[in-house]
């Protein structure tokens, strides 16, 4: 079985994508205030087709609705996921 984790890297401003131990992508944002622009989300080839996108873009903002941020989304992966799946107690906010 396949074990996929999403985890804050506070250091490199981006949530890692790990999948059976290995980084397979991760998706890089930028903090101002009290707003978490999403900026590039990236899976590695050798991982794409398995739905670990969704898996990294999901808990991410999760996460980031968590803590009170507002998402705003610059990554067009991350608007699209955004416009097809709700995210619990997430405030979106379109980019300027």
């Amino acid at each position: 079985m396949t074990e996929t984790t999403v985890t804050r890297n506070e250091n490199e401003s981006r949530y890692d994508l790990h999948v059976d131990g290995d980084l397979a992508g991760f998706a890089e944002y930028e903090i101002d205030g009290d707003r978490a622009a999403f900026t590039h989300t990236e899976v590695f080839e050798t991982h794409r087709g398995g739905g670990v996108a969704g898996t990294l873009a999901g808990q991410a903002l999760a996460d980031t609705a968590s803590r009170g941020l507002t998402i705003v989304p610059v990554c067009s992966y991350i608007a699209k996921y955004l416009d097809r799946h709700e995210v619990e107690g997430a405030t979106v906010a379109p980019p300027q």
